[in-house]
């Protein structure tokens, strides 16, 4: 179990533009343009990105953590008693899952492969 870090943190948004504005001007962050729905930052300490699509709560973060084996990962969470909230999807780069650990608090694991 040496992967599976903290890796990525996105900001859910529902006002992406007002988001990256936000942090552009508070923190000076730069940003990678992936569209109207998601912006990746940039010179902020730590990989991420806003996410305007709608899959968390506006005003959240996902934390996401990275494998070099996504199914084997999803077999781990769901055997320690996570919950499956988004399964398996491919987006550009990878492809990944989120879960609910027993706490409440939802999480990603992503994989490039």
């Amino acid at each position: 179990m040496d992967d599976l870090k903290i890796e990525y943190v996105e900001f859910s948004s529902s006002n992406v533009a007002a988001s990256k504005g936000f942090f552009a001007q508070a923190f000076g962050w730069g940003f990678v343009d992936y569209g109207p729905q998601y912006q990746a930052f940039a010179g902020a300490g730590i990989d991420g990105g806003i996410d305007g699509i709608g899959q968390a709560a506006s005003g959240t973060a996902l934390v996401i953590l990275k494998t070099a084996d996504l199914e084997g990962a999803l077999a781990r969470v769901t055997a320690a008693g996570g919950v499956v909230t988004r399964p398996i999807f491919d987006f550009p780069g990878g492809r990944r899952f989120h879960f609910r650990e027993p706490g409440g608090a939802e999480m990603g694991v992503w994989s490039e492969v």
